[in-house]
């Protein structure tokens, strides 16, 4: 298949840390991707170096075939990269169209009654259409993450990554939420999933990358991944055998 995003030895370190080691793979178009790995990782420094709110030190991104390691962050919004943030981070003062038609005008360009229903569109994908007059402030955890999705969305994304999402959630949210995004995937729209609620991942990722100090340590179908010694030593604490 086509790959949309490629990272290619990708690096950025602060000082004498290392937050991005050489970071090499390729995303399919169409793909779900998960990625796991221990807090402070660098899963959420690789995501604000793919999207462009953080430079890179060396290597090169390249989407849709094309070479935009040093784009603008909102060039490459443009182009179809879309994010949620691990934290909700709505305009907590206007309602939820609101927050959804500036994502649809500043991020994706769009004007008018184009907006309008793409933003109308999106509610109803993300359940969130029965809210849409509620300010943004007032809504449950649930809500919030729903709203970070239809941000991302109103983007119009061909790339859509996904800064745990389920984080948080209950039990029942969460499969409410993973129905949503198997919904989003199945519409063509690639993904890159970064999640400490493994079980979420495993419901709709098709490949697995693991990430520990910046540096890509395994990689592969997710079930085989996660039976890996190395991994559960990691990741889960598990200590593997001698």
């Amino acid at each position: 298949m086509t790959a949309i995003l490629q990272l290619d030895g990708l690096s950025k370190a602060f000082g004498a840390i290392t937050v991005a080691d050489d970071l090499t793979y390729d995303l399919a178009a169409g793909e779900a991707l998960g990625i796991i790995g221990p807090n402070g990782a660098g899963k959420t420094t690789m995501f604000n170096l793919i999207t462009g709110t953080l430079p890179s030190d060396g290597g090169r991104i390249l989407f849709q075939g094309q070479d935009v390691t040093r784009h603008a962050a909102a060039k490459r919004c443009r182009a179809g990269m879309a994010r949620s943030f691990q934290v909700p981070q709505p305009f907590s003062g206007l309602s939820v169209f609101e927050n959804a038609m500036i994502a649809a005008t500043q991020a994706a360009g769009l004007r008018g009654r184009v907006a309008e229903g793409k933003c109308l569109e999106v509610l109803e994908q993300t359940a969130l259409l029965d809210k849409a007059n509620k300010t943004a402030g007032s809504l449950t955890l649930l809500d919030r993450k729903r709203l970070e999705l239809t941000r991302a969305l109103c983007a119009n994304p061909k790339l859509l990554m996904l800064d745990e999402i389920a984080g948080g959630l209950t039990e029942a949210e969460c499969v409410s939420l993973i129905q949503t995004i198997k919904d989003i995937h199945a519409t063509g729209v690639s993904i890159i999933w970064i999640e400490h609620v493994v079980h979420a991942l495993l419901a709709v990722v098709d490949r697995l990358i693991v990430i520990d100090f910046g540096r890509k340590i395994a990689e592969g179908e997710p079930a085989a991944i996660m039976a890996s010694p190395e991994v559960q030593e990691i990741y889960l604490g598990i200590e593997a055998d001698a």
